[in-house]
C-alpha cells in the first residue's frame, strides 16, 4: 500500500534512505550518507511531498516529489526486486504529467530501471555535493518540450 507520508514516518524513511543509498552508491563514501541524515531529516524531506510504501505496516520504500521532480525514490535493499520500485514510480506518474530525476551515472542498475519505466536521458551534469557525474532523466519529455513552444 502507498500512502502520503506523515511526520511520524521520518525515522523509518531515513532508515530506508540510508540503507538504500549506501547499497546503491558504493562509489560514494558511506560517511557521506551518514553525515547528511540531518539535512534529509530537517531540510529535504520536509520540503517534499513524500509517499511511503507499506508492507505489513512497515515502511519499506518511499519517494519524494518536489513539483514534477522525483527528488528521491528508495526501497530497502532486502525488499528490492519485488516490484515495489515499479509501484512507487507508477504512483508518482499518476500524480504528474511529466517527471524529471537525477541519477548517478555509475548507478547502472538504477539507470536501467528508470529506462524500463519510460525515462529518457536528457542531459548530464556533475553533482556538486559528491563530484559524481549524474544523468538528468525525464518521463514524458515530449510534453515538456511541447509546453515550452
Amino acid at each position: 500500500m502507498i500512502r502520503k507520508g506523515r511526520s511520524s514516518d521520518i525515522e523509518s524513511v531515513l532508515l530506508v534512505w540510508l540503507a538504500a543509498s549506501q547499497q546503491a552508491h558504493h562509489f560514494v563514501p558511506e560517511s557521506f550518507w551518514r553525515d547528511h541524515q540531518d539535512t534529509m531529516r530537517h531540510v529535504y524531506l520536509p520540503s517534499s511531498d513524500n509517499y511511503v510504501y507499506l508492507d505489513n505496516h512497515e515502511i519499506i520504500g518511499f519517494y519524494a516529489l518536489v513539483e514534477n521532480t522525483l527528488a528521491a525514490i528508495f526501497v530497502l535493499p532486502e525488499k528490492q526486486g519485488r516490484g515495489v520500485g515499479k509501484r512507487l514510480i507508477a504512483d508518482a506518474k499518476s500524480r504528474c504529467n511529466n517527471l524529471e530525476l537525477s541519477v548517478y551515472k555509475r548507478n547502472i542498475a538504477s539507470v536501467a530501471f528508470y529506462q524500463r519505466q519510460g525515462f529518457e536521458i536528457i542531459g548530464e551534469e556533475e553533482d556538486p555535493m559528491t563530484g559524481q557525474n549524474q544523468y538528468i532523466m525525464c518521463w514524458q519529455c515530449e510534453q515538456v518540450i511541447d509546453a515550452e513552444q
